[in-house]
């Protein structure tokens, strides 16, 4: 085997897509069903794949030149995943409506204003702000003090992306193997041996593709992930009226507190998908482990107090110690792709597409992220235990400044 894929996410299916495209034989590993992580229980909003910092921000850590070029980097991200969907013709639902930003306080809005105009004068960036006494014309609510709109940002389904992913890669010869979770990496003259329940596999070059669910096969990347649960809740068909009139400009939603929620329309039914962070401190499996994101969706739209959430779940995205996703190789010569923050969906496609590119020693491969140093932390094992300590904490600075 050419290579291996541990993860059958967005980054794994988008490595193994640009591998097999270059004549290389693909086994791709997922410990659990075909696409049953975050890939596919997403809120499917793309962005410029840079959203975790202001530009300010960005500035203040790499330097005005750096922070310009990852900043290029980030729009260039959208515009693969734009031709990808057009060259291999995969059915998703992509669109670009553009994204609305809700500012929650109305310093945010001032903010927000000036992290615009810089984002369009070291990237180019399109946007606009919406003040308050218009954001009708963008939101049916009254919650926000006005907000920011990115023209350009893109939807899909992700369910159907993922799917089209699959179809592709079995037409063109790779091996899937769901329920084939990878036990170990052994590395020898000529390769690695990875260690499954099925029996070993000898492989040439080995990418680990796990992002939220790096754990057990590899020390050095598990030490430098942070497993944070997010969740997804979906209401009961709604009169498409009704959705209209809540969302007349058809976008992606957001906010602008620390504790992050964000919304959409369905893209094929009429529906409100509503997620953010997972519930803390009862059991997961139970519905109060999503009320939640209940309470913050009747704080924007008040009037589906008696609507019903048919549908939720839960997947685990992957977080870093510098906020920053990384690619690259481990100490023991593994590729990786991983640690998108919670803005995954466009950075895993890009990023699999460019850590393929590095196995097969194509300078395409190159990014801006390259040369950024993957930290861990000395408390790095307590790190998972500690996310609902700070994400509490940060629901009350969301609510009292």
């Amino acid at each position: 085997m050419d290579v291996v894929v541990i993860g059958s996410g967005f980054t794994g299916l988008s490595a193994a897509l640009t591998l097999t495209r270059a004549g290389r034989s693909v086994a791709i590993l997922e410990k659990d069903q075909l696409g049953a992580g975050a890939s596919t229980r997403n809120g499917s909003q793309l962005g410029s794949g840079n959203q975790k910092f202001r530009v300010k921000t960005l500035i203040e850590m790499f330097g005005e030149l750096k922070a310009k070029a990852l900043l290029s980097e980030g729009v260039a991200m959208l515009d693969y995943i734009e031709e990808l969907i057009r060259t291999e013709n995969l059915d998703c639902h992509f669109y670009r409506c553009g994204r609305f930003r809700g500012a929650v306080r109305p310093a945010h809005y001032d903010a927000m204003a000036r992290d615009m105009e810089d984002l369009h004068k070291f990237a180019g960036v399109e946007s606009f702000m919406v003040p308050k006494q218009e954001q009708h014309k963008e939101i049916r609510t009254d919650y926000f003090y006005g907000g920011s709109v990115l023209p350009d940002d893109a939807s899909l389904h992700p369910g159907l992306f993922h799917g089209r992913l699959v179809t592709r890669l079995r037409e063109a010869g790779a091996l899937l193997l769901d329920n084939t979770p990878a036990l170990g990496i052994e590395s020898d003259s000529k390769g690695f041996i990875v260690t499954t329940h099925a029996g070993p596999i000898w492989a040439a070059n080995v990418i680990a593709a796990t992002n939220g669910y790096t754990r057990g096969f590899d020390r050095y990347l598990s030490r430098r992930i942070v497993q944070v649960p997010s969740s997804v809740i979906v209401t009961e068909a709604l009169p498409q009226k009704q959705i209209d009139a809540m969302m007349p400009a058809k976008r992606m939603y957001g906010n602008s507190a620390r504790v992050f929620f964000y919304f959409r329309a369905a893209p094929s039914e009429p529906r409100l998908i509503w997620g953010g962070r997972a519930g803390r401190m009862v059991r997961a499996d139970t519905p109060a482990a999503f009320g939640h994101l209940a309470s913050d969706m009747l704080r924007v739209f008040p009037d589906l107090g008696e609507v019903k959430a048919t549908h939720g779940w839960t997947g685990q995205i992957g977080y870093t110690f510098d906020d920053l996703p990384h690619l690259g190789k481990t100490p023991k010569g593994i590729h990786f792709a991983m640690g998108y923050c919670g803005t995954g969906v466009t950075r895993s496609i890009y990023f699999g597409h460019k850590v393929a590119l590095k196995v097969l020693g194509s300078p395409k491969g190159r990014t801006e992220f390259d040369d950024i140093t993957f930290p861990t932390h000395p408390f790095h094992f307590v790190a998972d235990r500690a996310v609902p300590v700070f994400e509490s904490w940060y629901r009350v600075k969301d609510a009292y400044s």
